[in-house]
């Protein structure tokens, strides 16, 4: 079969094992069906027939891959395979003799075991029993041995096919790539020649021939869908050109709207192109990830519904970045903001900020390592003053539950602050990470401060399969400001769904709830908006709810993903600015996550070592944690006294009531990037 459903077995890849008693066992894909026959005899018929069908399908796929049309394989390596299996094919025949033969026997030494039993009366009749059985016992141990061959010459068989189909497959995901690419490029050219021939003419007369076709052509050339007035999900097609002209009072402003992405910022760049000597030269690679295997269900047996954070994990299963960092690298995409910043529309503006909180997701798609916990009072800097303008600062404010506050001032235009609570379950076959606060930020011309939170994140296949990784749920975007709002949905992965995987809806909203831009794409590629120049009811749709129907512009790209740096693969999946965040940078302060050393000695790729110092570090922070609970417990039994005992405090951030939310966060207080220009780090704790 070209294409196998659900319960379906492979045989190529499946392994046939003989139990007792009729009974056999057939391993695939990690399952086992266990199968028993009526009689030894129909068992060794199966086993047989399996392992026929087995060597027929293995000869099959070959052929298969022979005829194809993939890239022909080089004559030397063509001419040794098919050498390879007529060898394991007369070899399999023998096998198969040998099986009905050794089926047969053992038949036959049944018929006369039964035959013996009836002879117990004679004195010589036990003797000549005992010996039949001793004759038994060794046709079966010889048997054994057969089958172990057997297997070995399966695995190896196997061995030698599995290269094979994964360089098939490989091409076949290319030419795949290459089909989509092909058709996109065919989509490009169609939009392109139906633009040129609807472009308004520079002849004289060509104003008078648009205007006198404009209303034959409006019922041919645009297109109404329907969408659901309460799903984010929308089908939208752009109105064409001559009809936004009649329904706009300026035809400039729209075609405005449609210059290529990247034209706000030609000039910006080339007044920047004097200073692109002065910047300092940044890192672009890490040491290679090692090779090290090991056993994840050995650990994660016993810990199915506890707390992710509160699981001893190897550094085996994580990347050498804290969770610090991690928070730190949503800044990946900055310029959206400075964009934002120079927008004069509130509207405009929502739509790029919405692009921010969507392109936060992007550099997790191959990112299924697990980033270290952070210990309580770390810190983690990034002073990108020189080339992005702005300074980031994070700290560990909470270890259970880990929160981690973060704060960004940039000279472009705006402050970001968060505090965000991880809440992590291990399913058994899923990894959920739910965190939970607000993301605050705020422009500092128009004063505009936005509010979002964050999505559920979800790493499938724990313990059998390849990992992955997938986002879903809601994001409510609220400028408190104007009350304008958008509702962003990542549609989550089905395996029966037809929709785009990674894929992102959204509408932008203002304060009366009336829609005017649509948002979509991709979590992991791109996003893009589309402007509604009209709105109307529709017929009634399911349940008897009304829909709208929805005209749009033409779409505009508001973000889209950055390549991945060379050799990405090897080196953890990082971005550029990935690439960076754990650089040894001087004068950083002493609780900064660069200087963690398992960190530090994971990235080096030794972890053993590791290993060894993480263990250190998590039996330190125990110890610490008792002496706060001893100190804790002792206040309260001083608590008439009147001494109030405080716990823990952080030391670059303390808990205040947002005036706009009203909900209690940590914010920044200060003094951290004076303390650095100082060198006076007296404050800091001896955590490493």
């Amino acid at each position: 079969m070209a294409h196998t459903c659900r319960g379906t077995i492979t045989l190529a890849t499946a392994h046939i094992e003989v139990g007792d008693t009729c009974h056999l066992v057939l391993t695939s894909g990690g399952r086992n069906y266990h199968l028993k026959a009526t009689s030894d005899g129909e068992s060794q018929r199966w086993v047989s027939a399996l392992q026929q069908a087995k060597a027929n399908t293995t000869h099959m796929m070959h052929q298969s891959d022979d005829s194809g049309d993939e890239a022909p394989v080089p004559q030397p390596d063509r001419a040794l395979t098919q050498g390879a299996l007529k060898t394991l094919a007369s070899k399999l025949d023998d096998l198969s003799t040998c099986n009905e033969l050794i089926g047969k026997h053992g038949t036959a030494l049944q018929r006369s075991l039964s035959e013996l039993e009836d002879l117990r009366t004679a004195t010589d009749g036990t003797d000549k029993l005992k010996t039949v059985n001793e004759r038994a016992t060794l046709f079966r141990i010889t048997s054994n041995a057969m089958i172990n061959a057997c297997r070995d010459f399966l695995d190896v068989a196997e061995t030698h096919s599995r290269r094979w189909q994964r360089a098939l497959q490989y091409e076949r995901e290319q030419r795949h790539h290459l089909e989509e690419t092909i058709e996109q490029l065919a989509k490009q050219h169609n939009s392109l020649e139906r633009a040129w021939r609807e472009a308004p003419s520079t002849h004289p007369d060509g104003g008078e021939r648009r205007r006198a076709g404009d209303a034959s052509d409006e019922n041919e050339d645009t297109e109404f869908f329907d969408a659901v007035e309460d799903s984010p999900a929308f089908i939208t097609v752009t109105a064409t050109d001559h009809t936004q002209h009649r329904r706009s009072a300026s035809n400039q402003s729209i075609m405005s709207g449609r210059l290529p992405n990247n034209e706000w910022s030609h000039d910006e760049k080339d007044a920047g192109s004097d200073n692109m000597q002065l910047r300092r030269v940044r890192r672009s690679r890490i040491p290679d990830k090692p090779n090290y295997s090991l056993n994840l269900w050995s650990i994660m047996k016993n810990c199915i519904g506890k707390e992710l954070s509160k699981i001893p994990m190897p550094v085996n299963f994580n990347e050498p970045l804290s969770m610090l960092q991690r928070l730190t690298e949503d800044l990946e995409y900055s310029d959206l903001l400075d964009r934002a910043a120079r927008c004069e529309s509130s509207l405009e503006q929502m739509c790029l900020v919405a692009a921010f909180s969507v392109s936060s997701y992007s550099t997790t798609i191959h990112r299924t390592a697990k980033p270290f916990n952070p210990l309580l009072g770390e810190t983690y800097e990034l002073d990108r003053l020189d080339d992005f303008g702005y300074r980031s600062i994070c700290e560990q404010v909470s270890h259970h539950p880990p929160a981690a506050a973060h704060h960004v001032t940039s000279q472009r235009g705006w402050t970001l602050w968060q505090e965000i609570t991880i809440d992590s379950k291990f399913r058994g076959k899923y990894i959920s990470v739910m965190p939970l606060g607000c993301i605050h930020l705020q422009f500092h011309s128009s004063g505009n401060h936005y509010v979002w939170g964050k999505v559920t994140s979800t790493v499938h296949n724990i313990i059998v399969g390849k990992l992955w990784i997938d986002q879903s749920g809601d994001i409510e975007i609220v400028n408190h400001r104007t009350k304008d709002t958008c509702h962003l949905k990542f549609v989550p992965y089905s395996y029966f769904s037809r929709d785009l995987p990674r894929k992102v809806t959204g509408v932008v909203a203002d304060s009366e709830g009336t829609a005017h831009h649509i948002l979509s794409g991709t979590w992991d590629e791109k996003m893009e908006s589309a402007k509604i120049v009209e709105s109307s009811r529709g017929c009634g749709g399911s349940e008897g709810k009304q829909k709208t129907v929805y005209q749009t512009l033409q779409p505009k790209l508001l973000w889209k993903k950055y390549p991945l740096p060379e050799n990405a693969e090897n080196m953890h999946f990082f971005s550029s600015l990935a690439l960076t965040l754990n650089e040894p940078e001087e004068g950083v302060a002493p609780t900064d996550s660069r200087l963690r050393p398992d960190q530090r000695l994971m990235e080096a790729g030794l972890w053993d070592e590791a290993n060894a110092h993480k263990q250190r570090l998590e039996e330190r922070q125990r110890l610490e944690r008792r002496k706060r609970e001893a100190q804790a417990t002792q206040a309260l039994e001083e608590d008439s006294l009147g001494q109030d005992f405080e716990g823990f405090q952080p030391l670059w951030f303390e808990r205040r009531t947002d005036d706009s939310t009203g909900e209690s966060t940590y914010v920044y207080r200060g003094g951290y990037w004076e303390a650095k220009d100082g060198q006076d780090w007296s404050q800091c704790p001896d955590i490493f």
